[in-house]
């Protein structure tokens, strides 16, 4: 291996930092769209009027058009209808009445701000568990439970009653919003001569942003071409799809024109999608050892107002369901998760989706267990952890080769925890109280069709295909249907490739985010691209690898087998015969009659759709508490990570880096805040905090490479990693530096507020 496993620069760099990237809001258009939203969070609209003059869209206008319907079919999921635009009734503060248009944008927001929607408010309910008593205000018809699923082991009483100690925990993960840089933003253009839209988006999953637009609107597909361009950051937001895409869609095929939209920050706060709204009950049953020998579980997952396209609003319980046990080896287990409406903006998957919530929880049980029993944090995990693979585990999911005990250790090891103590038993004589926490967490990555048909989805992602060509210049094309936005996948494919064909990374141009010129793809979410997408790429650039072997065979006289593509060339090994594979893509084309066996060309396509693959880390982090006034500071934070084959350090270090920062914030800044009437609190950067650079502290990140055998390149995902491990390290960290206390912070985010609030209730201050 030439090219994988080295630190390359990102090939798709130099143009965005040079400001030649191209981004949905570069392009001009005729008419510039507004949407009017919703002022209130429950009531009956009873009519929208807009200024004389004024270009409007409203649900009337709409009508033929389907509503937005995602659909599960097991854990008693009750499918809900989004509309385009509220008709009848209004249900979260920023849901779109109507959208207005004129030449500019300027324009278009001074009539938005001039029509007036008349709404008969009705009661609202915006916490999840307020939802669920008899009595409260429902959502839609049915009640607010809108997926409920449970498992419980045969031997979960039995295991239960045996219990040495039983520790409980009741854990809260406050509303969180993924706010990439770029915010959303969409390009619907009418072509008149071939009758077709083309709509260019802020989306990480264009192939299926173009069939739902399709299908909602009843056209063919074939008459769409969705374009994702530059995305300025994803994080899992751009993944649904929004109803604002598709309004622009029929509007710019009804007036058969031009229209553009672009969210600003306050729209992007308070009306695209929500994440992390969870309660989670934990009951741990442990041996006198110290051993989790049962677990029990009640998660409820508050959704928002509707379900989101195409995962639906089942996707952060049933992940919880599924995976809270995390790394830890726990065979009697019990859960009840469910997904609750209420009055707020749509939730949708964000970086990690349920894992950053479901692992502070079990890793604030292990904690709590470990100071029940005398132990420490590390040893109490070392107690539970994962150690022989495969693993099956209480709920069916297959764990693959991992080193949950070697990172802690190697985490332990690397940050010295006696030497913290000490610092530490130091720090508390002088008034200073710092605090050191750990997490261990598993991520499930590059998992395809089997485990989201596993969920009931009706449409069921999963797979990737792939289409590789060498032209005949020798340089190569790969076509992809996962759309990247900022992963550095580019790089990372074009070194998969280079060293199959013997070329540079250079020499590989990787197409994505155009339906036009991409095979059918999911799009770039859940920390599979470089498994799925990579995987597929490497099954393509082998079919290519063993054309031109078998090409060279025949100039170079030579048997393929006897034949090593490196550094642009096919040479005969121990001769100095030697041909360059710019010769050899020239011979498939312009000389393929010689070639009897093979078709012409150098074109191929590999499909590929694995079973998943588990990542694995340990992450520490060491903070400093002011307890007069609650702010903390996050003196260092170390990782150790395995996600198999490394293909490019650089980029692996960035995606971990980028992770912990957004980690950091949900653990101790960022949260979406409502008041008891559904009005949002938080509608700009003024007061939905995310960290600066200011609150990171320096990061030192360490690998193990536990090379994966279900994944056909080695490599595990590692992209969601760093937001799931660092909330549970940070507020472990902050409870151990209040340990003198008697305190006790299991809520995220721990904000100041929180903080001295929990030491005021112990007696500490006024």
């Amino acid at each position: 291996m030439k090219w994988v496993g080295r630190a390359i620069r990102r090939l798709e760099d130099p143009a965005l930092v040079t400001g030649r990237g191209r981004f949905t809001a570069d392009l001009a258009a005729a008419l510039q769209l507004r949407f009017v939203r919703s002022p209130v969070a429950s009531g009956r609209v009873l009519r929208v009027t807009a200024p004389d003059g004024a270009k409007i869209v409203t649900a009337a206008e709409l009508a033929g058009a389907r509503p937005i319907r995602p659909m599960l079919h097991k854990f008693n999921y009750r499918p809900i209808a989004q509309p385009l635009l509220a008709k009848d009734v209004v249900r979260f503060v920023g849901e779109p009445v109507a959208a207005v248009y004129a030449p500019t944008a300027a324009e278009a927001e001074d009539i938005a701000e001039r029509v007036d929607i008349e709404i008969d408010e009705l009661p609202a309910v915006v916490d999840a568990r307020d939802a669920l008593l008899p009595d409260a205000p429902t959502v839609h018809d049915g009640g607010n439970v809108v997926v409920d699923g449970a498992i419980k082991t045969a031997d979960f009483d039995a295991t239960l009653a045996t219990a040495h100690r039983r520790i409980r925990l009741t854990a809260r993960s406050r509303r969180q919003n993924a706010t990439p840089l770029e915010a959303r933003a969409a390009h619907a253009a009418f072509d008149q001569a071939s009758g077709r839209t083309t709509l260019t988006c802020t989306t990480q999953m264009p192939h299926l942003t173009r069939t739902a637009i399709a299908d909602i609107l009843s056209f063919p597909e074939s008459d769409l071409r969705v374009v994702a361009p530059d995305v300025g950051g994803g994080f899992g937001q751009k993944m649904s799809l929004p109803a604002e895409y598709v309004v622009l869609v029929w509007l710019a095929r009804q007036l058969r024109t031009s229209v553009a939209w672009s969210e600003d920050r306050r729209e992007n706060l308070i009306a695209s999608f929500h994440s992390r709204d969870q309660h989670v009950e934990l009951e741990g049953a442990f041996d006198a050892r110290g051993k989790l020998i049962a677990l029990a579980a009640d998660v409820i997952a508050n959704i928002g107002a509707y379900s989101c396209f195409p995962t639906s609003c089942g996707v952060e319980p049933l992940m919880a369901l599924a995976e809270l046990p995390g790394p830890y080896d726990v065979r009697a287990y019990s859960c009840r998760a469910r997904g609750v409406a209420t009055h707020t903006c749509t939730m949708a998957p964000y970086r990690g989706v349920s894992r950053p919530v479901i692992t502070f929880a079990i890793e604030r049980l292990m904690d709590k267990a470990a100071a029940a029993f005398a132990l420490s944090p590390v040893e109490i995990r070392r107690r539970n952890l994962i150690a022989r693979f495969p693993y099956t585990s209480a709920t069916g999911l297959v764990f693959d080769e991992g080193s949950y005990i070697e990172t802690l250790d190697k985490a332990a090891a690397h940050i010295d925890v006696p030497a913290f103590r000490a610092r530490q038993r130091t720090a508390r004589a002088a008034g200073r109280h710092l605090g050191i926490g750990f997490a261990t967490f598993s991520e499930r990555t590059g998992y395809g069709s089997p485990a989201f048909a596993a969920r009931g989805m009706e449409i069921t992602p999963g797979w990737e295909t792939v289409e590789v060509a060498m032209d005949p210049s020798g340089r190569v094309e790969a076509s992809i249907g996962a759309s990247p936005h900022g992963q550095g996948l580019r790089t990372t494919l074009a070194q998969l490739v280079a060293d199959q064909l013997g070329i540079a990374p250079a020499d590989v141009r990787v197409i994505h985010g155009d339906t036009d010129r991409t095979p059918y793809g999911w799009g770039t979410f859940a920390s599979r691209s470089l498994v799925i997408c990579g995987g597929a790429t490497l099954l393509a650039a082998r079919k290519i690898r063993d054309k031109l072997l078998i090409i060279a065979g025949d100039v170079l006289e030579a048997a393929p087998d006897d034949i090593v593509l490196e550094d642009g060339s096919a040479k005969v090994s121990g001769t100095d015969r030697i041909v360059t594979i710019a010769a050899l893509a020239r011979a498939a084309y312009h000389q393929s009659h010689r070639f009897k066996d093979i078709a012409p060309g150098l074109t191929e396509t590999a499909h590929y759709d694995p079973p998943g693959t588990f990542s694995n880390a340990c992450h520490v982090a060491i903070v400093d508490v002011d307890v007069e006034t609650g702010r903390v500071a996050v003196e260092k934070f170390l990782a150790v990570e395995d996600a198999g084959r490394i293909v490019n350090p650089l980029i692996a270090d960035g995606q971990v880096h980028g992770g912990i920062a957004q980690g950091i914030g949900n653990a101790l800044f960022e949260e979406i805040v409502y008041d008891a009437l559904g009005n949002i609190q938080t509608a700009t950067l003024a007061d939905y905090l995310p960290p600066t650079a200011c609150e990171i502290p320096p990061i030192e990140l360490h690998h193990i490479e536990t090379p994966a055998q279900s994944s056909v390149t080695g490599a595990k995902g590692l992209g969601e990693g760093g937001a799931i491990g660092a909330p549970a390290a940070v507020v472990n960290a902050i409870n151990d530096a209040l340990s003198p206390f008697g305190v006790s912070i299991d809520e995220i985010p721990a904000t100041p507020q929180r903080i001295r609030a929990a030491l005021r209730a112990a007696g500490l201050g006024g």
